[in-house]
């Protein structure tokens, strides 16, 4: 039975999640992850591979770095932790509703442009028909 690597380089997991090497340093020094040092080189293990889908992912679904840490900061502390599972509902529900009023928003902003794009193309053919009128 073939092991699986535990080990990867910065330019293994930056291509695997498709992100800069750059990118990968960043997190690592908002202390998102944590790779070991061998000289120059930094070495990531799977903990790390997972954290970084982790970061990736919540940075997606919009949430902040402070965020991010502040769960994993509780999975630390306790990995099979309630207080985790409260802290995330508590995050998902409150990014759901800044969503929601975004969304809001946006359908509001999009009545508001039918309706100015109704009105231009009313006077468009007012002021061809009136120039029409006039050419005869």
């Amino acid at each position: 039975m073939a092991m699986t690597k535990q080990r990867f380089s910065i330019g293994e997991i930056a291509r695997e999640f498709d992100v800069t090497p750059r990118s990968i340093r960043f997190y690592e020094e908002q202390g998102l992850i944590n790779p070991v040092r061998e000289g120059l080189n930094r070495v990531y293990s799977n903990k790390d591979k997972v954290r970084l889908k982790l970061i990736l992912r919540g940075k997606r679904l919009g949430f902040s770095l402070a965020e991010i840490r502040n769960l994993f900061d509780l999975y630390d502390t306790n990995p099979n932790s309630a207080e985790q599972l409260k802290t995330m509902l508590h995050l998902t529900q409150t990014k759901r509703e800044v969503l929601q009023l975004q969304l809001n928003d946006i359908n509001m902003l999009m009545e508001e442009l039918d309706d100015v794009e109704a009105r231009c193309k009313e006077e468009l053919i007012e002021l061809t028909s009136s120039q029409r009128g006039t050419q005869r």
